[in-house]
C-alpha cells in the first residue's frame, strides 16, 4: 500500500479539514505530519462546526486511527482543550488518537519568545500566530527541545526548568512587558500552571513510536492519508520567506514528519480555493484591497480559524498554483469555496506576472522582495447560488468553464468542487 497525501497549495486555510473528513471513509488511518496549533482545520456537518488545531481531521470517524506524527509540535494545554471540546460534542478522541513520542513540545516560554520576537520586528512583523511555533522548531533544530516521550521519563521537570530558565535569559534581551502579556486569557503564571497539569496527563493517551506504527500498518495493507497543515506557499524553504511557517509543508515533509520512505508516497491531493487568501504579512500579488476584496471576505467568512484575524483576499493566482503543483507532484486537485464567487458578475485569474518590463510565468526568488504585477484573464461570473447543487453537470456553465480553464492551465484534473462549508456540499467528479 501507499500513503496518499492531502495538502494545501496556497497560503493555508484552503479547506483541508473538510476534505480529510470527506475522504476519511476510504482510509484506515489519518496522520498529521507537520505544524502545530497554528493550524485551524474546520469541519462542518449536521449543523455543527469544529476547529481542530493538533488532532487530525479524521477524528470524527471513530473506527479510524488518527496519528500525530513526529513532525508535529504539541502544546499540551491546547491539546487537552481540544480533547475536552470533542468530549462535550460526544466524540471520544482518546480512543483512536495516537501521538508520536518524538513530537516536540511547545512550552509556555516558547509563546513568550514568539511574542517578544514578533514585537521586536516593528513594521517588519511576519504575522506570527503567536502560538510558539517558530521558537519550538528552533529549539528542535538546535537540539534543545523537549519531546512528548520525555514526559513520563522521570527527568521531565528537570528538563522543563532548565529550558525555561534558558528562555527567560533570552527574554532579558527583549524590551518586553511580561506582566502585561496574556496567553489565551491568562497571565503567564496561570497559563504555565495549567500547561504543566495538561503535560502530566499526556501519558494517559496512546504514546507510540509512530514511525514503526505507520510502517507496520502499511505492511499490513492499511490505507493511510497524510494530512498537511498550512500551505505550500508558507513552506520554510519554498514559500515567501521570511513570511512563512517553520516547517516543510510540502509532500517531502511527509517522509521526515512521519518516518516513511519516499517510495511509499502514493497519490497527492492538492487543495486550493477558487480564489486566494492570506493571513499575516508577506507578498500577495493578486490581493484585492477594495470592495471586491471585502465582498470576498464577508461571503467566504474569511477570518482566521486560529487567530480570528481577517484574511486578505484576492483573485486566483495560477502561476503560484502551478508552482505548488510542481513542488508537490500533485495528481488530483480539489477546488474549494466556489460558492463564494457566486456574488461576482465577473471574476479574474492571474495567468502570469510582470516583473519590471518582463513577463514571467514562474515564481521567482525576487517574489518575496519585489512587487509582481499580475496579468489577468477575465471570466464571466455565474452570478447565482450553487450551494444546493450536488452534481457537476448541474453547475452553471460559467463555473464549469472556469473549472475547465484551470484544468487546462495546470494539466491536472479537478476531482472535487466544494460548493459550501458542510461535508454534504461536496461535488465529487
Amino acid at each position: 500500500m501507499k500513503i496518499d497525501v492531502l495538502l494545501g497549495l496556497q497560503w493555508g486555510d484552503e479547506g483541508k479539514g473538510k476534505i480529510v473528513d470527506v475522504l476519511c471513509p476510504d482510509y484506515d488511518i489519518v496522520a498529521r505530519f507537520q505544524g502545530g496549533p497554528n493550524a485551524g482545520h474546520t469541519i462542518e456537518f449536521d449543523s455543527k462546526k469544529f476547529i481542530l488545531h493538533i488532532i487530525p481531521s479524521g477524528i470524527f470517524n471513530q473506527d479510524k486511527k488518527n496519528i500525530v506524527g513526529n513532525g508535529v509540535i504539541v502544546d499540551p494545554y491546547i491539546l487537552k482543550w481540544e480533547i475536552m471540546n470533542l468530549d462535550n460534542a460526544g466524540v471520544d478522541a482518546r480512543k483512536n488518537l495516537y501521538i508520536s513520542k518524538k513530537a516536540h513540545l511547545i512550552l509556555p516560554t516558547h509563546r513568550l519568545l514568539d511574542a517578544a520576537s514578533e514585537a521586536s520586528k516593528g513594521n517588519n512583523r511576519i504575522g506570527s500566530t503567536l502560538k510558539g511555533i517558530g521558537p519550538t522548531y528552533a529549539d528542535k533544530i538546535s537540539r534543545n527541545g523537549i519531546r512528548v516521550g520525555d514526559i513520563p521519563s522521570g527527568r521531565f521537570m528537570d528538563m522543563y526548568k532548565a529550558l525555561r530558565d534558558t528562555h527567560m535569559h533570552i527574554m532579558d534581551f527583549y524590551n518586553f512587558d511580561l506582566n502585561g502579556f496574556v496567553i489565551d486569557g491568562m497571565n503567564f503564571e496561570e497559563y504555565e500552571e495549567k500547561w504543566l497539569r495538561a503535560a502530566i496527563e499526556i501519558p494517559d493517551l496512546h504514546l507510540v513510536d509512530s514511525e514503526f506504527m505507520i510502517n507496520d500498518e502499511l505492511k499490513a495493507g492499511k490505507r493511510i492519508l497524510a494530512e498537511g497543515a498550512q500551505g505550500t506557499l508558507l513552506d520554510i524553504d519554498f514559500g515567501s520567506y521570511p513570511f512563512v511557517t517553520s516547517s516543510n509543508t510540502i509532500t517531502a515533509g511527509v517522509c521526515s514528519g512521519l518516518g516513511v520512505a519516499p517510495q511509499t508516497i502514493g497519490r497527492v491531493f492538492g487543495v486550493f480555493k477558487a480564489y486566494c487568501t492570506r493571513v499575516g504579512s508577506g507578498p500577495f500579488p493578486t490581493e484585492l484591497n477594495g470592495k471586491e476584496g471585502e465582498l470576498m471576505r464577508e461571503a467566504g467568512r474569511e477570518f482566521g480559524s486560529t487567530t480570528g484575524r481577517p484574511r486578505r483576499c484576492g483573485w486566483l493566482d495560477l502561476t503560484a498554483l502551478k508552482y505548488s503543483i510542481m513542488l508537490n507532484g500533485v495528481s488530483r486537485l480539489f477546488m474549494m469555496k466556489t460558492d463564494v464567487l457566486s456574488s461576482f458578475e465577473s471574476l479574474k485569474a492571474s495567468i502570469h506576472y510582470r516583473l519590471g518590463k518582463k513577463d514571467i510565468d514562474r515564481l521567482p526568488y525576487e517574489y518575496s522582495h519585489e512587487p509582481l504585477e499580475p496579468v489577468y484573464q477575465e471570466f464571466k461570473g455565474w452570478n447565482r447560488p450553487v450551494e444546493n447543487v450536488n452534481d457537476f453537470s448541474e453547475l452553471p456553465e460559467e463555473l464549469k468553464e472556469y473549472v475547465t480553464f484551470i484544468e487546462k492551465e495546470t494539466g491536472v484534473d479537478i476531482g472535487i468542487v466544494s460548493v459550501g462549508p458542510d461535508r454534504s456540499q461536496t461535488i465529487i467528479r
